[in-house]
């Protein structure tokens, strides 16, 4: 059985249309069997853009790691327009969606690329964001912070949203370990927006 975390898709194909709004700001999203929070956005993720957006800090690369049919990396871009966000996911439909997401949305800056985490990506980034694959388990959710770390320049920060009771406090903890800094930036029925600087 083929999981959101796959990287080909056995399911049947039910697509699914929605459309995912922040303040202004609104997207026309395709979604289907065989990815992550098919029909809605997660709760998760939203907390997450909306936490990562009220910042209010440009930054000019972004990574959204693990981006499904694209609703984190295509909000963030659609508001920060001068700003080169990547988005990668291991799993092909989620990619094929993504990139349709894009085009149907009329968002051109962003490059959307297969890596399982991130392997395959080369490039540093001031900005890395990732509402991480918790049922691939907790070495996957390691790995997806070890190279979070490895991949920002220096400055940079990385910005997880994890439930409580699904791993929050190791994964603060292993943050921690690496940045040598974590923060609660917010927190909204049980899901956390961590957040280290590296540096």
């Amino acid at each position: 059985m083929s999981h959101y975390y796959s990287e080909e898709q056995d399911v049947v194909s039910n697509p699914v249309h929605f459309t995912y709004t922040y303040e202004t700001h609104e997207l026309k999203l395709k979604t289907d069997s065989g990815v992550f929070s098919k029909g809605s956005i997660d709760f998760g993720s939203n907390v997450l853009v909306r936490a990562f957006l009220q910042e209010d800090r440009r930054y000019s690369k972004i990574l959204d790691v693990g981006c499904g049919y694209g609703p984190i990396g295509l909000m963030i871009a659609s508001v920060y327009t001068d700003s080169a966000v990547h988005m990668v996911d291991v799993n092909a439909r989620a990619l094929s969606l993504a990139e349709e997401n894009a085009s149907t949305n009329h968002i051109d800056n962003v490059n959307i690329y297969k890596s399982d985490a991130l392997s395959q990506v080369e490039e540093t980034f001031d900005a890395i964001l990732t509402n991480p694959p918790i049922r691939a388990g907790k070495e996957v959710v390691n790995q997806i912070l070890d190279q979070s770390y490895e991949r920002l320049e220096d400055a940079g920060v990385l910005y997880v949203v994890i439930q409580k009771k699904q791993g929050m406090p190791s994964a603060k903890k292993r943050m921690e370990g690496l940045f040598g800094n974590v923060e609660v930036l917010s927190k909204d029925k049980g899901y956390y927006i961590l957040k280290s600087v590296k540096g």
